[in-house]
């Protein structure tokens, strides 16, 4: 790469930009030849948002995923490598800028000329094209040229738009000669227009991308019904065969040089048809994790929005609040009319795992009336996996709630000959808890402490002779909790009514969110563990905080490129980790309803033998 992940590198704009501010060419006695600055810089703007919509656009899986040539999925490796993409859109803005400097007469072109988009065409046509099949034909003929310069393309597994700015030095000056000549022949033989280079730049981009967005845009009828195209235009699927067999295909858009070169893969045109027809059947997941958004800002959290952005821990970042309105917008609309869809993938130890969405935010949630439309939503997720062939489905936090379908009790004593095992992946979360818990503590303060997961923790602990101070004011859900302890451990279970009580305790299990008031009855030193969603915030300096219960995948999870909610890399919540283990071990049961104590140490000990590790 040009350029340092984290350098200043759109500092590089700087002088043009003011020049075009120091120079206001938009006033009536302003210059029109210093348009050419603010040209340069729109231009680059608007070629970074046709990738990025073809981004977009390829990683809406919920949309085109039956179209998607190549099945695996894009990992973190490829995202970092990737990361300064746009590297030669800088390279090709300062060579523009250059040639308008020493070419004056650039500076006073007319808005469009017809005659010079047609010049342009069949520079392209006769020089481009082949220009570029013969350098790239020689960068894979020889093993040190492929090595040296152009491996970096290839070494990204899923072709993505932005894999088209991938490559090296040499490549991004390929191209600039390629993209240049059309450009600059027409403008030599005062054909020139701004129309034609903002044309000829956006089309050249357009077709780059959409070579590798790795989705089928094409109907195979269309070259059908018109074979001449065949060779006129190549498809993602056409140079998608170039980047996994790499000895054919090496056309720029034109398979015609493959043909007159004889290197046109002859299995181009067949792999077209089967995958815009539907042939090309998705596999079929056997473990599905079942999410749901948590704000209108990490709405946008989401790989087919900002991969820069979901590819880390979420963090609420200023250009992200500037795109409030459009999310608020696309949430009230799928509030209206959107199902249950698939957002990513991933494959561990040779399994498919899928995330799907229920298309409601975290307040929805809490609203009487919306109750009813989430539960409906909810059931038709695991029919459908049931009709799939799915083998377990884990509910997320919210989707599990016991006020909202009794922790997934709704839906199991609905359907009682379900095949897909629902799971609500409590017990694991309790155990990560209880695992994060110092083996000195004799005295913990439990809010949130006669839900599922505050009844197993408390349960648990006091077989363990911890005392806990069960914060509730309902003594009748408190002395049922505690008649289910046993003799000796019902001692250690105390009932409490206010958070002063928590005053003396420096571990704290959080449950229900608190406010900064409530969190100031704890001590100093006070290490707040939690199981509430969202998680508490970190007002106390003095204190410590846990992240919500989460484990890391193990190292042979393969196409995980998008992180969940604020956990790092390759963690994901205990919930959904529950089910994953539930899965890998082929526990026929369900898990819904009540978590059974006696299981917590089975269930840890489970998920340590698949690999995952406590973070």
């Amino acid at each position: 790469m040009f350029l340092n992940e984290d350098a200043p590198k759109y500092l590089l704009y700087g002088p043009l930009l003011a020049k075009a501010v120091y120079s206001r060419p938009w006033r009536e006695q302003g210059d029109p030849s210093d348009m050419w600055c603010l040209h340069l810089l729109l231009l680059f703007a608007l070629r970074a948002l046709v990738y990025q919509l073809w981004h977009s656009f390829g990683n809406m899986l919920f949309l085109f995923r039956g179209r998607r040539i190549l099945k695996a999925g894009v990992d973190f490796e490829q995202i970092d490598r990737e990361w300064n993409w746009d590297n030669f859109l800088i390279l090709q803005c300062m060579v523009g800028a250059l040639f308008f400097l020493l070419l004056p007469t650039l500076q006073g072109l007319p808005m469009w000329d017809a005659r010079g988009a047609l010049l342009a065409f069949a520079l392209h046509v006769t020089v481009s094209e082949p220009l570029f099949y013969v350098v790239h034909r020689a960068l894979h003929a020889r093993p040190s040229l492929f090595h040296h310069y152009h491996s970096l393309h290839h070494s990204s597994r899923v072709p993505q738009s932005f894999t088209a700015g991938l490559g090296t030095p040499l490549e991004q000056a390929m191209l600039c000669v390629v993209m240049g000549t059309p450009l600059l022949g027409a403008a030599i033989a005062g054909l020139g227009s701004v129309g034609l280079i903002y044309g000829y730049v956006l089309w050249f981009d357009f077709l780059r991308c959409m070579g590798h967005s790795n989705v089928e845009v094409f109907s195979h009828r269309f070259f059908e019904a018109m074979p001449i195209f065949k060779y006129l235009i190549y498809t993602p699927t056409y140079h998608s065969l170039h980047h996994t067999e790499m000895e054919s295909n090496f056309c720029l858009f034109m398979p015609l040089f493959d043909v007159l070169g004889g290197t046109h893969n002859g299995r181009s045109w067949e792999l077209q048809k089967e995958i815009s027809s539907g042939e090309n059947r998705e596999a079929v997941p056997e473990f599905v994790f079942l999410a749901h958004v948590v704000d209108v800002v990490s709405s946008m959290h989401v790989p087919f929005v900002f991969r820069s952005f979901s590819s880390r821990p979420f963090v609420t970042k200023p250009y992200i609040l500037l795109l409030w309105p459009g999310a608020f917008v696309t949430m009230l609309l799928m509030w209206l009319c959107s199902n249950t869809f698939l957002l990513t993938f991933y494959t561990l130890h040779g399994r498919l795992h899928h995330l799907w969405v229920v298309p409601r935010w975290g307040f929805h949630y809490f609203l009487p009336f919306a109750t009813e439309g989430i539960n409906d939503q909810i059931e038709q997720a695991i029919l459908r996996a049931d009709r799939l062939g799915v083998k377990v489905l884990s509910l997320a936090a919210l989707n599990k709630n016991e006020a909202l379908n009794g922790g997934g009790t709704l839906f199991v004593d609905r359907h009682p000959n379900l095949r897909v095992r629902v799971v609500h992946g409590n017990t694991l979360t309790a155990a990560v808890i209880l695992n994060e818990i110092p083996k000195d503590v004799t005295e913990v303060f439990l809010t949130g402490a006669t839900s599922k997961l505050g009844r197993a923790i408390a349960l648990y602990l006091c077989r363990k002779r911890i005392r806990v101070l069960m914060l509730t004011l309902s003594a009748e859900r408190f002395q049922k909790i505690k008649k289910e302890a046993s003799l000796e451990g019902r001692k250690y279970l105390v009932q409490v009514t206010k958070y002063q009580a928590g005053q003396s305790c420096k571990t704290w299990i959080v449950g229900k969110w608190i406010s900064i008031r409530e969190q100031r009855c704890a001590p100093p030193g006070t290490h707040f563990h939690q199981f509430v969603v969202p998680p508490i915030i970190n007002f106390r300096r003095d204190c410590t905080y846990g992240k919500l219960a989460a484990m890391r995948l193990p190292q042979n999870v393969q196409g995980l490129g998008m992180c969940e909610y604020t956990m790092d890399r390759g963690i994901v919540h205990a919930c959904h980790a529950g089910g994953v283990v539930h899965f890998h071990e082929g526990w026929m049961h369900h898990e819904v309803g009540a978590i059974d104590v006696d299981r917590i140490d089975i269930v840890w000990q489970a998920a340590l033998k698949h690999g995952l590790t406590p973070v």
